[in-house]
C-alpha cells in the first residue's frame, strides 16, 4: 500500500517491509504535483502501482488537503474508491456509432456520447451502458489508462480535538480516527487496511506437523482457489498437486478433502498432498 504524508522531505518516497505487505511512504504533495511541478509526476506514479493508498491528514486543521490530495491524483487517472464504469465500446469498419443501455441514463445522452466519441476520432463503434455513466466514466474507458485504486483517510491526531469534533469527522466515508501519538486506534486502522486490500491468509500445514501460524500465504480473494495457493508458493507443487486437505471456513467438515477448484478463505488451512 502506499500513503501520503503532508511533512516535506527531499526524498521522493521511503520503502519498508512490514509482514507480507510493501509499505511506501510518500514525501508531501503540492498543489499541481499531477502537471510535474515538485517532482509530483514522479511521486503520483509511485501510487499507481500500488493496492491500496493512505492519505494522512491532520484531524485538528480544516479538510482542505484532501480535497489537494484527490485533486492531483485525479489528474494523473487514479480513481479513488471507484470500480471501473461498466462501459464497453466495440470498434467497428463501418455503420458509424449505435449506442445501446441496460438501464437509463440520466446523466448523459446520445448526442452527448456521439461527441465525445467523435472528439477521440472514434466514428465507427458499437457502444455499451450497463450502468448510469457519466461524461467522465466516458471518458475514462475512451482513455483506458485509468487506475482504481480503494482508499482510506487516516486521520491523525485525534488526541488534539473534542469529541464533537471527532462526531463530525465520522461523517468523513472511507474514514480511520488515530492518534499517533498516544498509539490511539491503530488495531482497527490495521484491519481497515486488511479489509480494504482485499486479501487472504492461508496457513501451510506440513504432513504430521502443526499448522505455520507466523508466516501465512498471502492471496488476493479474487485469486483464492487451492490452485492459486500452490503456485503462489511454486509452479513446481501445481503440476504434482493430487489434492487438498482443508481446515477452515470453506470447507463444511474439517478436515475435508478438496480439488485444485475449490475456493479458500482467510485463515483456512491447508495440506498439500502430491501425486
Amino acid at each position: 500500500f502506499f500513503f501520503f504524508n503532508d511533512t516535506a522531505t527531499t526524498e521522493i518516497y521511503t520503502e519498508q517491509i512490514v509482514g507480507s505487505v510493501r509499505c511506501v511512504q510518500e514525501t508531501g504533495i503540492v498543489e499541481g504535483a499531477k502537471d510535474g511541478r515538485g517532482r509530483g509526476r514522479q511521486v503520483i506514479a509511485v501510487a499507481r502501482t500500488c493496492n491500496l493508498i493512505l492519505i494522512v491528514l491532520d484531524a485538528s486543521k480544516p479538510m482542505i488537503h484532501k480535497k489537494l490530495i484527490e485533486k492531483e491524483l485525479e489528474g494523473f487517472g487514479i480513481r479513488l474508491n471507484k470500480q471501473p464504469p461498466n462501459i464497453s465500446i466495440k470498434r467497428k469498419d463501418k455503420g458509424g456509432i449505435t449506442v445501446a443501455s441496460t438501464s437509463e441514463l440520466t446523466q448523459i445522452d446520445d448526442e452527448t456520447i456521439k461527441s465525445i466519441l467523435h472528439e477521440y476520432r472514434i466514428i465507427n463503434c458499437d457502444i455499451t451502458f450497463k450502468c448510469d455513466g457519466t461524461v467522465d466514466d466516458l471518458i475514462d474507458v475512451i482513455e483506458g489508462n485509468r487506475k482504481y485504486i480503494p482508499c482510506l483517510y487516516v486521520l491523525n491526531k485525534i488526541d488534539a480535538i473534542t469529541i464533537e469534533e471527532l462526531d463530525i469527522l465520522d461523517r468523513i466515508p472511507h474514514y480511520v480516527p488515530i492518534s499517533a501519538k498516544d498509539e490511539w486506534n491503530l488495531d482497527d486502522l490495521l484491519d481497515k487496511m486488511w479489509e480494504y486490500l482485499d486479501l487472504l491468509r492461508i496457513y501451510t500445514k506440513p504432513k504430521g506437523q502443526i499448522p505455520d501460524y507466523n508466516a501465512p500465504i498471502i492471496l488476493p480473494a479474487k485469486r483464492n482457489t487451492v490452485e492459486d495457493f500452490c503456485l503462489r508458493i511454486h509452479k513446481s507443487l501445481a503440476q504434482s498437486f493430487k489434492q487438498a486437505i482443508v481446515w477452515g471456513t470453506s470447507v463444511k467438515h474439517n478436515p475435508q478433502k478438496v480439488g485444485k477448484d475449490h475456493k479458500l478463505q482467510d485463515e483456512d488451512v491447508v495440506q498439500i498432498i502430491k501425486k
